[in-house]
């Protein structure tokens, strides 16, 4: 899986951090507080959303929202910053896997769509900050994710080329991500997009339940 690569790659709700189950429960209060319907589709219309794109389609879906989206944005993070300090854990194998890379003097970053502030406290509060050269979001390019941009953009940070990264992604659209920018792609095993199993493992290249399985070389091989 690692065969000529010189960086890896992650997204990081779901992907590094066992974090996904905190947004549905954001979603729950934050519709019953507005007393808001969602239409059908709505939680896979956000599937990939950068954290400002999600905004702006909650303003979209909603237009009886007369807050700004400034404020949808903050009021988020008022909701979940404490959770990201506290609650967040890794992955399984996760810390074992970032200190075999920075051995193998391997770069590493994170393509996340999720707010720069949460996700520098998760990575601060996990003690695992140090290990990445680049941490970006999907705030800071022009679109989010399946768009290849955020993947591009810490490629390019990292100086490196993309088929030189591998890509470590739990959700549909983030394999997409990785694959539109032209890199190797891992999925993920979630519990929150366990029932996208399938289409996980017919757009990646690879998929893991646990990272211990990559250096055990017990990974799944997949059919792109």
């Amino acid at each position: 899986m690692l065969s000529g690569k010189k960086a890896v790659i992650f997204d990081m709700d779901g992907t590094l951090t066992d974090s996904m189950w905190i947004w549905p429960e954001v979603d729950r209060i934050f519709l019953k507080k507005y007393h808001l319907t969602p239409p059908p589709g709505f939680a896979k219309a956000l599937e990939g959303k950068s954290y400002t794109e999600t905004a702006q389609y909650f303003l979209d879906v909603f237009p009886e929202l007369s807050c700004s989206l400034e404020d949808v944005q903050k009021e988020w993070i008022d909701m979940t910053l404490h959770l990201y300090q506290t609650q967040v854990e890794l992955k399984p194998g996760a810390k074992g896997f970032l200190e075999f890379l920075k051995q193998e003097q391997i770069l590493m970053g994170i393509a996340t769509s999720n707010a720069k502030e949460l996700a520098l406290a998760a990575l601060d509060a996990l003690q695992i900050r140090e290990y990445f050269s680049s941490v970006r979001t999907g705030c800071e390019v022009k679109k989010g994710k399946p768009a290849p941009d955020v993947y591009l953009k810490v490629a390019e940070d990292l100086g490196v080329q993309p088929e030189e990264c591998l890509v470590f992604e739990d959700v549909p659209k983030g394999i997409e991500a990785g694959r539109n920018a032209g890199m190797t792609v891992c999925a993920v095993d979630d519990a929150f997009s366990a029932s996208d199993e399938k289409e996980k493992k017919e757009k990646a290249d690879y998929f893991i339940r646990s990272y211990d399985e990559i250096q055990a070389k017990t990974y799944e091989r997949c059919g792109v």
